[in-house]
């Protein structure tokens, strides 16, 4: 048996710190970047935790999430905190969290990696003058949480991100979108599990078609950074999509009616919303107008900017 790990307590000093933080949603895989390519949306989650003298949490969620998310030890920002705290050597003080949430939740859009970045970089307010949490610490942490990176590194850092592996921990690259390059969110009223998402992926692939995902997820990022006029062939994939469209139907049928008619469409995340990475504003009208025309329950149009600071501490 592991004996317990003795944690500090946080200097009486700090009581009544403030930090605030604001998170972009994320759109992961991209299509055919599985895993690996991310990018973050101008839709976001507003954080104001503040330190208590005493301990437990005070918790209050106001937009997406209120009165369903818990408000207890068990809300994923507060265990984001302590597993940061943790980590660092001290443990969990008292805290108030003021939420204001925009990202809809279990719609493909990285609401619970903005969760968990939220946490950490809370964390990292709480622990300013203690200790010094670099940017790929961040990534670690949260990425230890999370379980892969394609959502947290956007979270964290914005723009398009390539995301790695390396025995040394989760790796990064920040790429710059091009201007023209205008994302349109489709979002329904029913939700998707991730779980249940990956739960369909196949152990293995037919080679012919790793070596179709390696060509296009090289093609999406030079269309994404370059050359937006090559988005709806870069955004083919074969690995992840077509696995998981029974579980979608309604998601599987829009995207193949929106790309029959020239639009980029692909599963934003592990879905059900979908992603149309359009090459100019008039364009994601366009498909804004063919989803109303033939879909036959109701799809929230998200006209999106990309988010190119990530997250944000600000004064709270």
């Amino acid at each position: 048996m592991t004996a317990a790990v003795s944690l500090n307590s946080l200097p009486e000093s700090l009581a009544g710190r403030r930090v605030s933080v604001q998170v972009p949603a994320t759109s992961a895989n991209l299509g055919p970047g599985f895993d690996t390519l991310g990018l973050a949306l101008a839709l976001y989650d507003v954080l104001v935790v503040e330190i208590l003298p005493d301990a437990g949490v005070e918790i209050h969620v106001e937009g997406v999430g209120a009165g369903e998310v818990p408000t207890d030890e068990s809300h994923l920002v507060v265990r984001s905190i302590a597993h940061v705290l943790a980590h660092y050597g001290y443990e969990r003080p008292g805290l108030r969290l003021e939420a204001r949430n925009s990202i809809p939740h279990g719609r493909g859009l990285g609401s619970s990696g903005a969760a968990i970045v939220s946490g950490v970089m809370a964390a990292k307010g709480i622990l300013e003058g203690l200790v010094e949490i670099s940017d790929n610490d961040a990534l670690a942490l949260a990425t230890e949480l999370e379980g892969h990176p394609d959502n947290v590194a956007p979270a964290l850092f914005g723009g398009l991100t390539i995301a790695w592996t390396m025995p040394e921990g989760p790796q990064h690259k920040k790429l710059m979108v091009h201007r023209g390059v205008s994302p349109v969110v489709f979002v329904p009223e029913h939700v998707m599990s991730t779980a249940l998402a990956r739960s369909l992926q196949p152990e293995s692939v037919p080679h012919e078609d790793a070596v179709f995902n390696v060509s296009r997820s090289a093609l999406l990022v030079a269309a994404l950074i370059q050359s937006p006029e090559l988005l709806l062939a870069a955004t083919e994939d074969k690995l992840h999509q077509n696995y998981r469209a029974a579980a979608m139907p309604e998601t599987n049928a829009l995207i193949v009616a929106l790309r029959a008619a020239g639009y980029p469409a692909v599963v934003s995340g592990a879905g059900p919303s979908i992603l149309v990475l359009a090459s100019d504003p008039g364009q994601r009208l366009g498909a804004a107008d063919l989803v109303a025309s033939v879909s036959e329950t109701p799809w929230q149009a998200l006209h999106l900017a990309v988010d190119f600071t990530g997250s944000m501490q600000a004064p709270a």
